[in-house]
């Protein structure tokens, strides 16, 4: 099995709700975002998915996270965990690589022997906390 990873960062707002504690007020972080995909079959060029895809995928999405108020964005329904945010990233890569005519979604690498697909998502909030969303 063969892994890449890439890494994005982005800086934005947010609070939790349903939450009691410090994080309930209005903070920020400088997130920081890896994209982890997999696969057991190399392409012709003998790389799982060329890196400067899967990054140009993952800047994208995180373009248009930075210097939000995350709760402002109706895809986390006014809650924007950490958690939240990976499955947010994850499901935007794999749209971004559909209209590049690239599946990576993990059903159809079984299906097609392998070929690369999007594993996980982690999104740090700091250096010591992470959620990840993964396949």
């Amino acid at each position: 099995m063969f892994e890449v990873r890439v890494q994005a960062d982005f800086s934005a707002a947010h609070f939790l709700r349903d939450y009691n504690g410090k994080c309930e007020n209005l903070h920020g972080h400088n997130y920081k975002v890896y994209a982890h995909v997999c696969g057991s079959r190399l392409n012709e060029g003998g790389m799982l998915l060329d890196f400067s895809k899967l990054k140009a995928y993952l800047r994208e999405t995180c373009k248009k996270l930075d210097h939000t108020n995350l709760n402002d964005l109706k895809v986390f329904a006014q809650n924007p965990s950490a958690e939240r945010i990976a499955m947010y990233i994850y499901d935007s890569i794999v749209e971004l690589a559909k209209k590049d005519g690239i599946n990576l979604l993990k059903e159809f690498s079984e299906k097609n022997g392998g070929l690369a697909y999007l594993k996980s998502v982690d999104v740090f909030e700091t250096d010591t906390s992470r959620a990840r969303y993964t396949v």
